[in-house]
């Protein structure tokens, strides 16, 4: 039996007490009120407390069940976990349209701006299977097998939809599946995507234009024609933060001159010649550099490319379908350079909610993994974008409210202390519950 502390003075005697431990039933409950808000409260419990030990200590889903009852006295058996899983990751559409609705409401989202991009989830195994394959791996872990999760975020970085796809999938062909799914599942009218340039092709831009689907995504300069190369050459004005628009068959190609980063690519380029200049005075037969060309057992500096380079030096591109008379040079410039919101939301998975490693082998434990994680996610980058503060900072600042829970010796009752939270707590649960 446990009691409130406003009967702790009454009944406690310190040298007939021991301390038991520490409950975090304050942040618990903060995680409770935030699920609530955004509408997985009418998922299944196991679930949801899944979402919230995932971001208080991230774990394997057992041990995640343990770490429930220790921190904060919310028990779960595991039997429930092994009979729910497999329901569970129907769960997705369900998840997405409660985060859409949220978004609206919170965030003014109204489909007219996404980001998209992809990132690889490795496991701690080297087998492969249907799901979990070898291939290009963003975490330098080309020998493990791993999947592929194409996320796409609103324009203030808020998660909004993912996809899971087989680790060795090329992310341009994830492109349009996950698109026009999205576009099909909420009837949306007008949309702009953004994204890198892995995602640019004839056959993707074909298919976006024949959907009317809006796009700005970033251009490979060094794969351009000779033609078109010229053209850009003879055009640009080399001035801080002047640009240009050029038809192509991708799209309009705009291209804009940075006097900072034309410093940043002049110093690799001569860093990457010197690195050439050696290979050649001491030919190797596995180094082979970017400035380098090989004819017979000759090794020579590759001297078209280094003069292409050169006059693509401090210019970036950009490929869009939306008219000049919509959207001018310069907004789409700084749209595309609103990407890094969903690179700083990755780095909230991995890191914060250590997304990967994977320990699961069977596809639909994998899939409950990656919802679970994408509602903590959703939540996680909620706090941060009402706050202002880290996700590392909110969990250290709860954690600092703890209840403490002594033992009466004599009664063999179990009082519980609450701690009051921080003034630093109190205002940032102020501007997370603030009315909107």
């Amino acid at each position: 039996m446990k009691i409130q502390t406003a009967e702790f003075k009454q009944q406690m005697h310190l040298n007939h007490s021991a301390f038991v431990g520490i409950k975090y039933r304050y942040f618990y409950q903060q995680i409770e009120l935030l699920q609530q808000e955004i509408g997985f409260d009418t998922l299944p419990v196991l679930v949801r407390n899944l979402a919230t030990i995932r971001i208080f200590e991230p774990a394997s889903k057992l041990r995640s069940i343990d770490l429930m009852a220790q921190y904060f006295d919310v028990h779960h058996s595991r039997k429930t976990y092994y009979k729910i899983a497999p329901e569970c990751i129907q769960l997705q559409d369900l998840v997405e349209q409660k985060v859409l609705s949220f978004a609206k409401a919170h965030y003014s989202f109204n489909y007219d701006l996404l980001f998209y991009d992809v990132t690889t989830l490795y496991f701690e195994a080297f087998e492969e299977d249907a799901l979990r394959k070898n291939g290009f791996s963003k975490d330098n872990k080309s020998q493990q097998p791993q999947i592929l999760i194409a996320l796409m975020v609103s324009k203030e970085g808020f998660p909004i939809a993912y996809k899971v796809f087989p680790g060795n999938t090329f992310e341009g062909h994830t492109f349009m599946p996950v698109i026009k799914d999205f576009v099909r599942k909420n009837e949306v009218k007008n949309f702009t995507i953004v994204a890198d340039a892995a995602m640019i092709s004839t056959e993707n831009v074909n298919q976006l234009n024949a959907n009317n689907i809006n796009y700005i995504v970033g251009a490979r300069l060094g794969n351009i024609s000779v033609g078109l190369l010229k053209t850009i050459d003879e055009k640009i004005c080399r001035e801080d933060g002047k640009n240009i628009r050029i038809k192509t068959g991708n799209g309009d190609l705009i291209c804009s001159f940075s006097a900072v980063r034309y410093r940043k690519d002049k110093y690799e380029m001569e860093k990457q010649i010197e690195k050439a200049k050696q290979v050649i005075e001491k030919p190797s037969k596995t180094k082979r550099l970017k400035f380098t060309q090989t004819e017979g057992t000759k090794v020579s500096l590759n001297e078209p490319l280094i003069e292409k380079s050169q006059k693509l030096l401090g210019i970036k591109g950009y490929y869009t379908n939306l008219k000049s008379t919509v959207v001018d040079n310069a907004t789409i410039i700084e749209q595309y350079h609103q990407l890094y919101k969903i690179e700083q939301t990755f780095r909230i998975s991995k890191s914060d909610l250590q997304t990967r490693p994977i320990f699961h082998f069977k596809e639909q434990p994998i899939k409950l993994h990656i919802l679970v994680c994408f509602m903590a996610l959703v939540v996680a980058k909620h706090i941060e974008l009402r706050t202002g503060n880290s996700i590392r900072k909110f969990i250290d600042e709860a954690k600092k409210v703890v209840d403490g829970e002594i033992l009466n010796q004599i009664t063999n009752k179990v009082v519980t202390v609450k701690a009051k939270p921080t003034t630093t707590m109190e205002e940032i649960v102020a501007k997370l519950f603030a009315p909107h």
